[in-house]
């Protein structure tokens, strides 16, 4: 991934507000001028910008011919890009929503995830899949669903998601700048958000599979990602009031894992919580809490706990305020990790 540098003694770049799709946007705009391999393809992203608006302006500079409307197959979009990439070219595309890309599932597990394994190195996978991901914003069925365990079990893959500005942009350009073939989820209720970040001179974030400390505490650690950041932030500072020093691990990458940096904090604090919004079940909380478990069995003072969305289809969008992990579940939960502490600590050989 390429940084600005400053001349020396050179004033620093403004830094102003800016949405998350607006750095995804200028992390586009930058690839495309910088290397005339990278090409976009997907439903709507030309003219229209993309549903998000994410590509907006690109086909009015680039042309057409490096920001491609497709047709309504995602199959076929894919399919098309694992052969573009075969030939040196480096496809980015837009699954339009997160369900949308289900009909892909064959090109994407067939051919994407091996071909570098199937050809011994000779073929890289310089293939970047944006996917627009989760719920929050009201969608219907098909538009809202959390679908990173399917990704994340797949040999092959690198899993990413961004859930700040900087981030958007930065693990964007790492993103396409990989040979590899790496899904990078962005977090659709986070698109507006907005942070002071400088596109002139953005600023360097650490790289796909690095996870980074939010915010440092001593009582537990809460381990999230993409669009649960924002709110294990804020259970962290209402914890405050019932005297918890909450640490937050925001992951940014699923796979690779960055498991040092994760159990590492849950050493220090001895309990540990994660969050998402996919299903609990089989979800990638399930295999978070094997590993912390593993590494980390010495050092627990509770067992690991989850917080995510139901083991049902997404639901109704008036319902999805109860479907989705809230401030309210994720300090319940630290509670009960409070209550596991104690029962612990009192060496009862008893039933409960």
């Amino acid at each position: 991934m390429s940084t600005a540098v400053e001349a020396p003694g050179a004033r620093p770049a403004a830094r102003k507000p800016a949405t998350m799709a607006q750095a995804l946007n200028r992390a586009l705009r930058d690839a495309l001028a910088e290397d005339p391999a990278v090409h976009l393809l997907g439903e709507d992203i030309g003219t229209l910008g993309g549903v998000f608006r994410v590509t907006d302006g690109l086909a009015a500079e680039f042309g057409d011919r490096r920001c491609t409307d497709t047709p309504l197959a995602e199959a076929g979009i894919l399919g098309t890009a694992v052969g573009m990439a075969m030939y040196g070219l480096r496809p980015v595309v837009e699954m339009q929503f997160d369900a949308f890309a289900y009909p892909a599932f064959e090109q994407l597990i067939s051919h994407v995830s091996r071909m570098r394994n199937r050809t011994r190195g000779a073929l890289p996978m310089p293939l970047t899949i944006r996917v627009p991901y989760g719920g929050g914003i009201g969608g219907v069925e098909h538009h809202s669903d959390s679908s990173e365990a399917y990704y994340a079990a797949t040999p092959g893959l690198q899993v990413v998601t961004p859930a700040t500005v900087a981030d958007a942009y930065g693990l964007l350009r790492a993103a396409i700048a990989s040979d590899d073939p790496v899904v990078f989820l962005e977090p659709k209720r986070l698109y507006w958000g907005k942070d002071d970040w400088s596109p002139e001179a953005p600023a360097e974030v650490p790289g796909i599979g690095s996870a980074v400390v939010r915010r440092p505490g001593r009582s537990a650690t809460l381990i999230t990602y993409g669009p649960s950041l924002p709110v294990c932030l804020e259970a962290a500072e209402a914890g405050r009031e019932e005297g918890w020093d909450l640490e937050v691990v925001d992951l940014r990458s699923l796979v690779p894992f960055d498991e040092r940096t994760v159990t590492e904090s849950v050493r220090r604090t001895g309990r540990a919580v994660v969050v998402h919004e996919a299903a609990g079940f089989a979800g990638p909380g399930a295999e978070i809490a094997a590993r912390v478990t593993e590494r980390c069995f010495h050092h627990l003072e509770a067992p690991v706990l989850r917080v995510t969305g139901f083991d049902v289809p997404y639901p109704p969008p008036m319902l999805e305020r109860h479907h989705l992990p809230g401030v309210d579940r994720v300090l319940d939960t630290v509670s009960r990790l409070q209550w596991e502490s104690s029962y612990a600590s009192e060496g009862s050989g008893g039933t409960r």
